[in-house]
């Protein structure tokens, strides 16, 4: 794993506020409970993206299963009358970290049993208990009936004797696993990227190289410290900003359990359909690019030898960016709860720019940013970022139009 991903875990565990019931929501206490548990074992960001999901679709089937307010993900059977919300989700998740990080079963159970003292002794808590676990059991059934695809078959692209960079590409067979939502990771595959002789693609190749580069000296402080910020990746990068727009508009235990499992659904999807894009195009990195840029046929592209980028480009191909298709899915849902107009100031901390907050008014701004963010680091062409969100807002409204609707 790259420095930069582990310096980004240890501060964001670090920053976590884990105490049980710390908040009137025991699903946001949850999250970050979940959150700390799958950083703690250092997994890649699609990964912890989908090990989130479960949890969130778990505790939203188990309290939903209570109040019955909306159609259920996988969980349907009938909850005892009385039976306690707050157990349910704490039995939920705990059920699913469990069964998920077996080796985290001390720190996940002292939560749990801070977490579950909290609530009053009664038949209530103990049905509620019940359901939970329930709800966690149904949902682990139903996604392990399709097997997960086999790990590290990617084959290099090379001749007989012609060597080629070692290290393998991430995510090569990610679009094989079964998603929550989308038929297949093929659903929303968007085009493939510009004619590399046409003026979109200059366009854009001469942007990146401007902007993007380590040394740019037209990539103003701001859009450095941008860059910076949006390294991190994974569901540290969506899922801290859903507890503030849930607090903000009040929302109780069951909408916010089902706000936190259709954002997480959503973006874990766009993870699968962004790597099956990603690996169907197999498009150059900028990196690549531009110190090949005699090689592409047009004439409005020259060739630095030594360009590098502002951040280290991650391991697997260009188009569309993962980063812009997850926030396209995130902000989608997001929106589709609570609108692009103008909302009480929302704010994120980053993991990878120590001490450095940034604060947007409205959901399309946060999205937007993200999109530049990976311009200016020299990762990502402007119309990878422009198709890459367009693709996760495709996931993100199929999601919302097709799973955990009102029932009243």
């Amino acid at each position: 794993m790259k420095v930069q991903s582990l310096i980004a875990y240890g501060i964001f565990i670090a920053g976590l506020t884990l105490g049980a019931c710390a908040s009137a929501d025991v699903v946001a206490d949850w999250n970050d409970i979940a959150l700390r548990t799958i950083l703690a074992v250092r997994p890649l960001p699609i990964e912890q993206a989908r090990a989130l999901t479960l949890v969130h679709v778990a505790m939203f089937d188990a309290v939903n299963a209570i109040e019955r307010r909306y159609r259920p993900y996988v969980y349907n059977a009938p909850a005892p009358a009385g039976a306690s919300i707050d157990a349910a989700a704490v039995s939920a998740a705990r059920a699913v970290l469990l069964k998920l990080y077996p080796d985290q079963q001390d720190a996940i159970e002292i939560n749990y049993v801070n977490a579950i003292a909290a609530i009053p002794e009664g038949d209530g808590k103990a049905a509620g208990v019940d359901v939970g676990e329930r709800a966690a059991v149904a949902l682990l059934d139903s996604m392990a009936k399709t097997p997960a695809p086999a790990a590290g078959v990617y084959r290099p692209y090379t001749k007989p004797g012609v060597y080629v960079p070692t290290a393998l590409p991430i995510g090569s067979d990610w679009m094989k696993v079964k998603p929550f939502a989308l038929r297949r990771g093929s659903q929303f595959r968007p085009a493939p990227p510009p004619s590399l002789t046409g003026t979109r693609w200059a366009r854009d190749y001469n942007e990146v190289k401007r902007l993007g580069a380590k040394a740019s000296s037209v990539r103003t402080p701001e859009q450095t410290d941008v860059a910076l910020f949006w390294i991190m990746t994974g569901p540290i990068a969506w899922n801290p900003i859903i507890g503030q727009l849930a607090a903000a508009k009040q929302l109780d235990v069951v909408a916010s359990a089902r706000l936190l499992a259709l954002v997480n659904i959503a973006a874990s999807d766009a993870l699968i359909a962004v790597f099956d894009a990603k690996y169907a195009h197999n498009f150059w990195r900028p990196i690549t690019a531009i110190r090949n840029g005699d090689m592409d046929g047009n004439d409005a592209t020259v060739r630095d030898p030594g360009w590098l980028s502002l951040l280290e480009a991650p391991l697997h191909p260009e188009y569309p960016c993962a980063h812009c298709t997850t926030a396209g899915a995130a902000g989608a849902v997001l929106e589709s709860q609570f609108g692009t107009a103008t909302l009480a100031p929302f704010s994120m901390t980053s993991s990878t720019a120590p001490g450095m907050t940034r604060t947007w008014t409205r959901i399309p701004d946060w999205v937007t940013e993200i999109d530049n963010a990976r311009i200016w680091g020299g990762i990502h062409y402007r119309y990878s970022t422009e198709v890459g969100e367009a693709l996760g807002r495709n996931v993100g409204l199929y999601t919302v139009e097709n799973f955990l609707q009102s029932v009243r």
